[in-house]
C-alpha cells in the first residue's frame, strides 16, 4: 500500500507531490531543497546548504521508521557543478560506511534558484 509521508512544520511541497511516498519496505523522497519551515530558501554557503538539505532527508527517514543507513540510492542536483567538493565534504558526514549508490548533475536552474537538491531512495529490510 502507498503512504504519502510528510513532517508537521516542515516546508509544504512546491507543487501537487508528497514530501515522500512509502511503498512496502521502500521510501521515495522527492527532491528536498534547503528550505526553512517557512518554505524560504535558506541562504548560506552551499556546504551549510547541503546539511540543512539531508537533515530535511533525514526528518523524511525517521518519520517513516528509517535512517540514513536505509538509503540506497541519491541523486544531487546542483547549479554549478563547481560545488561538487564542497557538497560531497557535506553529504559524506552522514554516512559512514554501505554508501548508496548516486549520481551527481549540474542542471540549468533549480526551484526557487537553489545552490542544491538531493533525492534519495531508501528501503528498510
Amino acid at each position: 500500500m502507498k503512504k504519502s509521508i510528510s513532517i508537521s512544520g516542515a516546508p509544504k511541497p512546491l507543487g501537487p507531490y508528497s514530501p515522500a511516498v512509502l511503498f512496502n519496505n521502500m521510501l521515495f523522497v522527492s527532491g528536498q531543497l534547503p528550505l526553512d519551515p517557512n518554505g524560504d530558501l535558506v541562504k548560506a554557503d552551499v556546504g551549510q546548504l547541503t546539511s540543512i538539505v539531508m537533515e530535511n532527508v533525514g526528518n523524511l527517514l525517521k518519520e517513516a521508521g528509517m535512517d540514513y543507513s536505509d538509503i540506497v540510492k541519491t541523486t544531487i542536483f546542483l547549479s554549478d557543478m563547481g560545488d561538487f567538493a564542497a557538497v560531497n565534504e557535506a553529504y559524506g558526514m552522514f554516512f559512514t560506511s554501505n554508501f548508496p549508490a548516486r549520481e551527481t548533475v549540474q542542471v540549468a536552474r533549480l526551484p526557487k534558484d537553489s545552490k542544491v537538491e538531493i533525492s534519495v531512495i531508501a528501503a528498510k529490510d
